[in-house]
């Protein structure tokens, strides 16, 4: 009796999972295609829906449905434009270590692309700005205090955009931005002087002084270096290099607060519970950085 139960169940078991896998397939169907709202549509009206959330500032949406043409349109004008506008949605969303391998790619594949220069100002924009967001926000943290790999990078950057594409419309804007960076460069040096002053390393600070003028000639900060060695060439006891360092000043920026011996102030030490402050740099507020216009 039992032998022809279980016989009789054998079919209806059958037929139940077959129901089952059938009601799993429908379903896993269903949610991949709301996965992928625009599953099946032309690439024009997906690429306008994507200007269209970029247009409105919402990058974060634009690049989500960016990447989806690209998954579903591998190759076409669109979606040469789509890589483009992808990146430039990553770094106006803050993803600038997203946007950078982004544009790396871009690059590789399309090297002589009409719009090439535009990637490396880009990429250029996006290095200046890595790792930069959230020091800035809480600690106020200047440029030059942190770690300047990424910096130099976007140096690099824009100056290919100079030098390869130099009647790119994006040229003179480099151009500025790269003065601006090796601004930032020539205070890092700066403060490392000062940090020898500090300690009464004087040769070292010299040293460092010395560097900062010999290589970013003209900068923001060359009579900060000057006013450096002066300070280092005092407590040396070499006066000949103290008074010339003086007379340097006298000639070009008599209203330097060294001159009065009011230079360099270092910070208070409520300050020093900042990790990232380090040395106060003679030129804080003096000048603001730009690097951020867009």
């Amino acid at each position: 009796m039992i032998r022809r139960s279980s016989l009789l169940s054998a079919p209806v078991r059958t037929a139940a999972l077959m129901l089952v896998l059938a009601l799993v397939s429908t379903g896993c169907h269903r949610g991949a295609k709301g996965d992928n709202p625009e599953e099946g549509q032309p690439v024009e009206t997906i690429y306008e829906k994507s200007h269209g959330l970029m247009e409105k500032g919402n990058w974060s949406g634009a690049e989500a449905t960016f990447r989806r043409l690209i998954a579903q349109y591998p190759y076409g004008p669109y979606t040469e434009q789509a890589m483009i506008e992808t990146a430039y949605a990553q770094y106006k969303a803050g993803k600038h270590d997203d946007a950078v391998p982004s544009i790396d790619r871009f690059i590789r594949t399309y090297p002589t692309h009409r719009n090439i220069a535009y990637m490396y100002y880009l990429r250029g924009l996006a290095n200046s700005n890595r790792n930069t967001v959230f020091l800035r926000r809480v600690w106020s943290l200047d440029p030059s205090r942190r770690d300047l790999s990424t910096p130099r990078q976007a140096y690099a950057d824009f100056n290919i955009v100079v030098e390869r594409y130099p009647n790119s419309r994006y040229a003179a804007d480099a151009r500025s931005r790269m003065l601006e960076l090796r601004d930032v460069f020539a205070q890092h040096e700066l403060d490392n002087a000062l940090y020898y002053l500090r300690r009464e390393a004087w040769v070292s600070a010299a040293g460092r002084a010395n560097y900062l003028l010999e290589t970013y000639p003209q900068s923001a900060f060359q009579y900060d270096a000057v006013a450096a060695l002066g300070e280092a060439y005092t407590h040396l006891g070499n006066k000949t290099l103290a008074d010339d360092a003086r007379r340097v000043l006298e000639l070009n920026q008599p209203e330097h607060p060294w001159l009065q011996g009011n230079w360099p102030k270092y910070p208070w030490m409520v300050r020093k519970l900042n990790p990232f402050a380090g040395e106060k740099s003679a030129s804080t507020g003096q000048r603001n950085a730009t690097m951020n216009r867009r």
